[in-house]
């Protein structure tokens, strides 16, 4: 597509987390007043035992592949999640583009790490063993008690149902980007099951987060809480100018 074709009304890029698809993010969405395209990892058509064999990159080639037919040419990343792995690496394709980057309860390694040196002793020790020996697909009630902790039973059931494994690869393989040298926010998750805060301070370390908002919500706040989701995103564009100039 043609630079001259490109949209110039700012945007939001969603990534979700893992298991999950782009419509968790619809109630957010709904009301933003931005372009926003809402990515989905590869793996959503049924195919996840045949694609237990990709790697990091080509999860990020696809979701770049969206990025570039879509037609917006300045955006924030907004990442959830497993998605802040693959959203350093795609706000790397996309120098210039991205003009700001919004990481919700989300995992930053440091450079060179990989989601699972993220997590804290001894979870990085035993999760590699887990994905070999048991697959990406957590347990019903791990689903239930962890990832839709504050959600209510029509909602989790949902969530449940409709849990994507991913390939193994996007957990061990190891980020080469640099974290993107744009504005940056941290949305702290007070009452996540998944990510504890101690989890959670760590990633804005690595981040080095300009900024750090907190949403009183388990994992899921784009569905527990889209409203206070979409407060924080509409004020850090507000205060930084920078990201729609």
């Amino acid at each position: 597509m043609k630079q001259d074709r490109f949209k110039e009304e700012l945007g939001f890029v969603f990534i979700h987390g893992a298991g999950l698809n782009g419509g968790v993010w619809d109630f957010v969405v709904e009301g933003l007043g931005h372009p926003c395209l809402k990515v989905d990892y590869p793996l959503r058509d049924g195919a996840e035992i045949s694609g237990h064999h990709l790697a990091l990159e080509d999860y990020v080639n696809h979701m770049a592949e969206q990025v570039r037919t879509w037609g917006t040419n300045k955006f924030v990343i907004v990442a959830h999640s497993l998605g802040g792995v693959l959203a350093i690496e795609l706000a790397s394709r996309f120098t210039g583009r991205v003009t700001g980057f919004v990481a919700i309860g989300a995992a930053i390694p440091k450079r060179g790490g990989s989601f699972v040196s993220a997590l804290p002793f001894p979870q990085r020790v035993i999760m590699p063993i887990i994905l070999k020996t048991a697959g990406t697909k957590p347990p019903e009630s791990a689903i239930r008690t962890g990832l839709c902790s504050d959600l209510p039973e029509d909602q989790a059931s949902r969530i449940v149902a409709e849990f994507v494994p991913e390939a193994r690869r996007v957990y061990t393989d190891r980020v080469q980007a640099s974290i993107p040298d744009v504005p940056k926010l941290y949305v702290k998750l007070i009452q996540d099951k998944e990510f504890g805060l101690s989890i959670q301070e760590s990633m804005i370390a690595n981040l080095s987060a300009d900024g750090v908002e907190s949403l009183s919500t388990g994992h899921l706040p784009m569905l527990s809480d889209p409203h206070g989701v979409r407060r924080i995103l509409e004020s850090f564009v507000k205060r930084h100018p920078v990201i729609s100039s």
